[in-house]
């Protein structure tokens, strides 16, 4: 088993889809992020000078898509595509992808993809990967908005809304609105601190003051349980 480290380029506009793959690499020790990109001209870029071993690559990006910087450059690493939509999938793999991972990714379904794009001789460094201790929860969050990149702590979140590619932020302070979508936000955020009640909504479990099957309050603020997310939600605060 040989012990060298590959370099990894992450290539997306949003950064807690970026933060998701940041954390998914600093599990497995035979990884290391070269970089990271909001986007494919950037990467262009960096790729010429300096190669990296893996590109995690998003597909919808501003100005040039993903697929498209694939079509352009003439030597790439091995790629795997991280994407929320399933519609590229035969294209993607007509340019030689190693695999094509849909968000949110789950560390399992990552570290597949990892297995397939490495030599074999180091697929079982990467198997042992599954049993180790997660990586710590972030406590905060950086989000673009007014042309500066806000910190906005986990605790002070109230619920977050989706605007179409947009979504407004809801803490004790006040709110802002960042371009991200709802799937990125609801990887990026721990699972035991935030729910997906809706479509339209994440909520901060430990800000919720009453719900039932159809409705949640948090400060005062009734919001929509989706008819898809009411077993799970259900589930979650019974339980």
């Amino acid at each position: 088993m040989s012990d060298r480290q590959y370099t990894c380029l992450i290539v997306d506009d949003e950064p807690p889809a970026r933060e998701v793959l940041r954390r998914h690499i600093s599990q497995l020790p035979m990884l290391k992020i070269a970089g990271e990109c909001a986007n494919a001209v950037q990467a262009m870029v960096l790729l010429k000078q300096q190669p990296a071993d893996l590109l995690f690559l998003d597909i919808h990006m501003p100005r040039i898509s993903g697929l498209e910087m694939l079509k352009m450059m003439p030597v790439l690493p091995k790629v795997i595509l991280t994407t929320a939509f399933e519609q590229y999938a035969l294209q993607a793999f007509d340019l030689d992808v190693t695999d094509y991972l849909l968000k949110p990714v789950s560390f399992e379904r990552f570290l597949k993809a990892v297995m397939k794009a490495l030599p074999v001789q180091d697929e079982a460094a990467s198997r042992t990967a599954l049993s180790a201790a997660p990586a710590p929860e972030a406590s905060f969050l950086y989000f673009r908005a007014e042309r500066k990149m806000v910190k906005v702590f986990l605790d002070q979140i109230l619920y977050i809304e989706s605007l179409k590619d947009y979504v407004r932020v809801h803490t004790l302070g006040g709110a802002l609105v960042t371009k991200h979508s709802m799937a990125a936000l609801e990887a990026v955020l721990p699972e035991t601190r935030f729910i997906r009640i809706h479509r339209s909504f994440i909520v901060a479990i430990d800000q919720i003051s009453s719900f039932s099957t159809e409705k949640i309050i948090v400060k005062d603020i009734e919001l929509a349980v989706g008819k898809l997310y009411r077993m799970q939600v259900m589930k979650r605060l019974q339980g």
